[in-house]
């Protein structure tokens, strides 16, 4: 099979989708690789290290689209390269369709085989494709949190710590996920007071046995979210549905009932927000205002940190691409069920229940749309 690994092209995106070693393996296996060049640059990568491991560097996305059998990115193809798309072809990345119908109808009228990393799911419910940037998301939401609290940036002019005879900061975050649970690790480190709010009282009960005594945890309902949301400082949204849009939680009301310079952080943004006053935005341009609360919602926010995030995630998703080089879409997704979930749209045909739903569009039986 020949695996194409273009440049990433999104605002602000640094990831790679492929390293070395993982071209080196599937040279080994018997696979051409195609890695534009420049790909790995924003990751610390050169093309002399992908030479190196045996892949051919090719100067234009062009060169590794129309030759490649399987494409593999970070983020979504964009417009621009929505024609060069090929029938057939699979591409494996983080697509995100509940959040745009136009990248659905687009990737349905290209003919490919979408596999969606965060949809690849082990039979546990583990999400082990999206856990990574998860992890980095939670963590990151909060050092952006604490920088836009800063007064020069609109904020509330507050230390998330506080000092002796100071309070610190109030950090109020919806869902206790990957994402939860690695903001609260950090808001709570940093010495903020923390309340972390999910639907499920037995995870409830985990956190509150593993988290330091600065976390509160509060089940998630209308009528203690419109009392917390109120004493927050930083609101990081951390709501997740695998393969859908996310709920919002937050509505506009309770977003003008905020404190003036409150920071609101959406990672939820990338499934349309949990925050109903949430919109996408970009590392180059990252925060507006609404009601005097500063909004955080950019859309790939484990892009500024690459030389972490490339790691983190090639790490999850060598071992998936491998199994899809060596045996194909039919018989990688017939042996592993978790491939199997990660399949959105085949062939121009919406095999994803929730996607087909959101957009009431039909769904196709996978094995049908596999043929």
């Amino acid at each position: 099979m020949i695996i194409g690994a273009p440049k990433e092209i999104k605002d602000d995106e640094y990831r790679v989708s492929l390293l070395p070693f993982g071209v080196e393996l599937l040279v080994k296996a018997g696979h051409q690789v195609l890695v534009q060049s420049r790909a790995g640059k924003g990751s610390g990568v050169t093309d002399a290290e992908y030479a190196k491991a045996g892949a051919t560097v090719v100067k234009t996305p062009r060169e590794v689209f129309s030759a490649a059998d399987l494409i593999i990115k970070v983020k979504e193809p964009q417009p621009v390269e929505y024609p060069m798309l090929k029938p057939g072809q699979i591409v494996f990345t983080y697509f995100h369709f509940a959040a745009g119908r136009e990248l659905t109808q687009a990737m349905i009228a290209a003919g490919i085989v979408a596999i969606a990393y965060e949809t690849i799911e082990l039979d546990d419910g583990t999400l082990p494709l999206l856990t990574p940037m998860s992890e980095v998301a939670g963590r990151m939401a909060v050092h952006e949190g604490a920088k836009y609290l800063e007064e020069p940036l609109k904020g509330r002019g507050i230390l998330l710590a506080g000092v002796p005879g100071v309070e610190p900061a109030k950090v109020v975050i919806i869902g206790g996920g990957v994402v939860g649970t690695n903001a609260a690790k950090m808001a709570a480190g940093l010495g903020a007071d923390v309340t972390i709010l999910d639907i499920s009282l037995p995870r409830l009960r985990y956190l509150d046995d593993i988290m330091p005594p600065n976390v509160n945890t509060m089940m998630s309902n209308p009528w203690n979210l419109r009392r917390v949301v109120t004493q927050a400082d930083l609101l990081i949204g951390a709501v997740l549905v695998t393969g859908d849009k996310a709920p919002v939680l937050v509505t506009e009301e309770m977003v003008k009932s905020m404190k003036h310079g409150a920071v609101i952080v959406d990672v939820a943004v990338d499934q349309g927000g949990c925050i109903e006053t949430t919109r996408p935005t970009t590392h180059s341009d990252p925060t507006y205002i609404v009601h005097h609360v500063v909004h955080y919602a950019v859309t790939n926010m484990p892009g500024a940190l690459a030389r972490t995030s490339t790691y983190a995630l090639s790490n999850a998703t060598f071992p998936y691409l491998l199994e899809l080089a060596n045996k194909g879409t039919r018989r990688a997704a017939a042996q592993n069920p978790a491939i199997a979930r990660g399949l959105n749209i085949v062939r121009g045909h919406v095999v994803f229940p929730e996607i087909a739903s959101l957009f009431n569009l039909p769904c196709v039986e996978l094995e049908k749309a596999l043929g």
